[in-house]
């Protein structure tokens, strides 16, 4: 995974410099400064949305820490994924270990995240063809989006394989004996892994279909929340659109930069799809440009406050209340 990501950068690079070189700085910088300091405003309201993420994971932990903790966790997380070469799973380990801080069943904190993982990508699918159908109903041309739609439905069974995967049960047991015949039964990096246990508690959250919904409900009406970041900042910039339109936007690129996970931060992907998005709304070119700007840099500063905190918590933490490290 690594080797991919380390050949998707430079990939990512090209595209984000074509996008400057063809949009000129000039009228950016004019499009952002005519804006102000308010642009600043996305940063914490990004906070909103990560708490209907959070609270999606709090209710498959059976509520059992604060949801504030989980919170900073998901923020943590969130950073780790977007902004550290992490291959896109970083944020998912980070949120293990730190969330073992206050739930210290290691098994039963790594099955809720993953079934946590299974339920975003869920999520991520119903809001991108609700994204579809947004664009469509705008457009009354289907055949614009075909391609989007097509890439949709051809990485579908990735997920679904997955699902099945691990509803057969055993996997990580599996994984577990595989890595002891590899590594040996007494390496470090198995100790106080029990593979059987863990398949068992997946299995037990997979079958409560209700809480599954909850979490579902939760983390895409977090989603929604998140489209209103687009509106806000469209809104800012002088060119408003409706909220419908900030939703299409949101939706189809976070499907097209999922869609090219391989590279670092959807670096350039995620910006030209902002752009040409925003284009289809009425948007002229150097808005929708300055809106993936925008967008570029709330990621940035609100995941290095993250990590920032992150690390400062690892240092000042009181030792009583760390359990035993991953």
């Amino acid at each position: 995974m690594k080797w991919l990501q380390w050949l998707g950068l430079p990939i990512g690079v090209t595209i984000l410099i074509a996008l400057v070189l063809h949009e000129g700085v000039g009228g950016l910088v004019q499009a952002i400064s005519q804006a102000g300091w308010v642009l600043l405003w996305l940063v914490p309201f990004h906070a909103l949305p990560l708490l209907l993420d959070a609270y999606a994971w709090h209710v498959l932990l059976g509520k059992r820490t604060s949801l504030l903790f989980l919170w900073w966790i998901a923020t943590v997380r969130e950073a780790v994924n977007r902004l550290l070469p992490a291959a896109g799973i970083g944020g998912e380990i980070v949120g293990i270990r730190l969330a073992r801080w206050r739930v210290t069943d290691v098994s039963f904190v790594s099955a809720t995240v993953i079934v946590e993982v299974m339920v975003t990508m869920a999520v991520q699918y119903a809001f991108s063809a609700l994204g579809l159908v947004l664009i469509v109903a705008w457009t009354h041309q289907a055949d614009a989006l075909r391609t989007i739609g097509l890439a949709l439905l051809l990485s579908l069974p990735l997920p679904v394989l997955a699902v099945v995967l691990v509803r057969r049960g055993g996997v990580f047991h599996a994984i577990e004996r595989w890595a002891a015949h590899l590594l040996g039964a007494s390496h470090a990096l198995l100790q106080g892994v029990d593979g059987k246990r863990l398949d068992a508690d997946i299995d037990a959250l997979m079958s409560r279909t209700g809480l599954l919904l909850r979490a579902f409900l939760w983390q895409l009406g977090g989603y929604m929340l998140g489209a209103l970041e687009t509106y806000w900042a469209l809104e800012l910039l002088g060119h408003p659109v409706s909220v419908g339109g900030a939703l299409a936007i949101e939706a189809l690129t976070q499907a097209v930069r999922h869609a090219a996970f391989f590279i670092p931060a959807g670096l350039g992907v995620q910006d030209a799809a902002v752009v040409l998005l925003a284009q289809i709304f009425g948007v002229d070119r150097e808005v929708a440009f300055s809106l993936a700007l925008v967008k570029r840099m709330r990621e940035i500063v609100f995941g290095c406050l993250a990590l920032v905190s992150w690390q400062v918590v690892e240092v000042f933490w009181p030792k009583g209340g760390v359990v035993e490290r991953v």
